[in-house]
């Protein structure tokens, strides 16, 4: 366990219900390897130095809380009405209040995430000196996922914009490389940023995935970094999906058990 670095935080979203779960649990309630996948994401986020991590609850959010009851230098925010992953993001400003750090924002429902990962993203933002960094994945198939757009030659690496699938063109659907929310932030530039995003897109969302693109347009840093294993961008919808992650997860220990 690496000691944890004041100038670290994380923002964890986990307000979904996760309709497609058959269940009345909040989405990162449901078990990997048997426990709560939210908690995988906390494992990493300690491990990679995150010192203070702020949950984004909302469907049954007292159910979160319980379930990370104890858990230390964790407090958590409630996301009222369920507006996007920018307004999430949004709602955990308070609770930042004070902090001018490096800032990770996560998806309390990825517990494939690894620490390693997170230590790397850290690392090509400080050595950027970026206001955002995102780890990037290029995947066979990118159905469903934001599209990373570069520029031929730009700063922080050559990135563009995030296009979201439902907003993105046909040739931008051809872009096999994509955005599995592993963001790092200069917190103040997130917040101030996160006031300019609009809702005008094909969901009527306030979306997380603007705000890379509008401090670029501010003339700020933004990098890239191609990292993320296409096996670790498993998405958990579905029972299946739940079934699939929980056996590659269960690999992953047996192997570490063996070494």
């Amino acid at each position: 366990m690496t000691e944890s670095h004041p100038n670290v935080a994380a923002v964890l979203l986990a307000a979904g219900q996760g309709t497609r779960m058959q269940s009345d649990l909040p989405k990162v309630l449901h078990e990997v390897a048997d426990k709560p996948m939210i908690r995988w994401v906390i494992d990493a986020c300690r491990a990679a130095a995150v010192s203070r991590i702020v949950v984004v609850v909302g469907y049954r959010g007292d159910l979160v809380r319980e379930a990370l009851k104890g858990e230390p230098n964790v407090c958590f925010v409630k996301q009222e009405e369920q507006l996007g992953t920018g307004h999430a993001a949004a709602v955990a400003q308070e609770a930042l209040a004070d902090f001018r750090g490096d800032l990770f924002v996560l998806c309390g429902d990825m517990p494939l995430i690894r620490p390693h990962i997170l230590e790397e993203l850290l690392e090509t933002h400080r050595t950027w000196n970026a206001c955002a960094t995102l780890a990037t994945a290029i995947l066979k198939d990118p159905t469903g996922y934001g599209r990373v757009l570069r520029e031929a030659h730009g700063a922080g690496g050559g990135f563009d914009r995030i296009v979201e699938q439902k907003d993105a063109t046909p040739e931008q659907l051809l872009v096999r490389e994509v955005n599995p929310s592993y963001y790092c932030f200069h917190a103040p530039a997130l917040f101030d940023a996160l006031k300019r995003v609009s809702s005008d897109n094909a969901q009527g969302e306030y979306y997380l995935t603007d705000v890379p693109g509008l401090l670029k347009q501010d003339g700020q840093t933004v990098a890239l970094l191609d990292a993320v294993p296409e096996s670790d961008v498993l998405g958990i919808n579905t029972l299946e999906d739940l079934a699939q992650v929980d056996a590659i997860m269960r690999q992953r220990l047996t192997a570490t058990e063996k070494r």
